[in-house]
């Protein structure tokens, strides 16, 4: 009997599971029938058949000037450059070169050059055996001289905007820097200034010692400044360093408009751009309105606009050098807030106070030992 009753159960499932199988596959059928078409296809209306008839084009000239004119044509939606021309009108404009001329030498020539060189080092023995047995050693002075006269200067406008110098102190505008800064710190020339590198402001607390090559009779103006520096301005800079009629290149000669001053990066706002630029006087400046008073310790008259000071002198000064550096805030930096601005130390960052330990009672009355707290 019990048998049976399974045996009529399982039938009866299997029944209905049929029965909900085939009304699954009814409404399936029917909402596929309610499915919009889809749009004509593409090359719906070229007819396969009659291939003959369709319009060729005999040159890729006549397809080339259609596709111009359907370029041309005004569209309803807009371009990136499009957006961008309307939300900032110079985007896209074309940058001026301010530099000095740049007559550089005959690519062919350094080409046969070069050549004649390699034919050269091909035919010399000693120099084929040096570099066989690994006993060849390579003039790394020859070198930086070679990309000095050769690679340098587009090497570092490169550099310089990466860093964004020509955006912060030349707006639309750019120079290639063609003499060459020699900058350092210290005696053993193990803190020198290049292109980005990193110095800390102990490193260049005091004046460095400048070289670079001019001819004899030129006059010079040399400045240092901070686009990252000020504290209310985002526009404006601090002048850190303003020497002027500098004969031949002697910088201790000069006229000194603005004492130096240490760079003063403040705490928590990461590294800042110390930016050096020589400018090339056509002759004799009078820097009466742009000098400062000796010494200079307010930040209200150490403030500064490079493209300003160029605008007034660009008749009678061109930028010819660039050499920048990056530095962050160390311990020196509170001495130079304090004993040389005399004022308080801006703080961008949460400064964790040290923890305090209350002193400990050597026979505490109901009260926890606290000895583990000091380790």
């Amino acid at each position: 009997m019990a048998l049976r009753t399974v045996c009529a159960a399982a039938l009866r499932n299997g029944t209905d599971l049929g029965v909900n199988n085939t009304r699954t596959f009814v409404t399936t059928a029917f909402l596929c029938k309610k499915v919009p078409p889809l749009g004509p296809m593409p090359n719906e209306d070229i007819d396969t058949k009659n291939l003959e008839s369709l319009k060729k084009y005999g040159s890729y000239t006549r397809y080339f000037k259609q596709a111009e004119e359907a370029k041309n044509k005004p569209v309803w939606w807009k371009t990136y450059k499009g957006y961008m021309d309307i939300a900032d009108p110079e985007h896209g404009a074309e940058k001026v070169d301010i530099g000095l001329p740049y007559v550089r030498s005959r690519k062919i020539k350094e080409v046969r050059e070069r050549r004649q060189m390699l034919k050269d080092n091909k035919k010399n023995a000693e120099l084929e055996r040096a570099f066989r047995l690994r006993t060849f050693k390579i003039s790394l002075d020859r070198v930086q001289e070679a990309w000095e006269n050769d690679d340098r200067p587009r090497h570092v406008k490169r550099l310089a905007e990466h860093y964004g110098v020509f955006r912060d102190l030349f707006p639309m505008a750019y120079f290639l820097p063609q003499v060459t800064l020699r900058i350092c710190y210290s005696q053993e020339n193990s803190s020198q200034v290049y292109y980005g590198n990193q110095l800390t402001p102990t490193e260049v607390a005091s004046a460095p010692q400048i070289s670079f090559s001019a001819e004899e009779g030129s006059l010079w103006t040399l400045l240092l400044t901070c686009p990252d520096e000020h504290l209310l301005d985002n526009e404006a800079e601090y002048v850190h360093w303003l020497v002027g009629n500098i004969p031949g290149g002697a910088v201790q000669a000069g006229e000194e408009l603005c004492h130096y001053l240490p760079p003063f990066p403040a705490r928590g706002t990461g590294f800042h751009r110390y930016i050096y630029v020589l400018f090339k006087q056509d002759g004799p400046i009078n820097f009466q309105d742009d000098a400062r008073p000796s010494p200079c310790h307010s930040l209200v008259d150490r403030t500064f606009k490079t493209v300003d000071f160029y605008r007034k002198h660009q008749d009678s000064m061109t930028p010819a050098g660039l050499a920048f550096f990056q530095s962050q805030w160390d311990e020196s930096v509170t001495n130079t807030f304090h004993n040389m601005l005399n004022m308080r130390e801006p703080v961008f960052e949460f400064i964790r106070p040290p923890v305090y330990h209350p002193p400990q009672v050597k026979y505490p009355h109901r009260q926890p030992l606290r000895y583990l707290d000091r380790l």
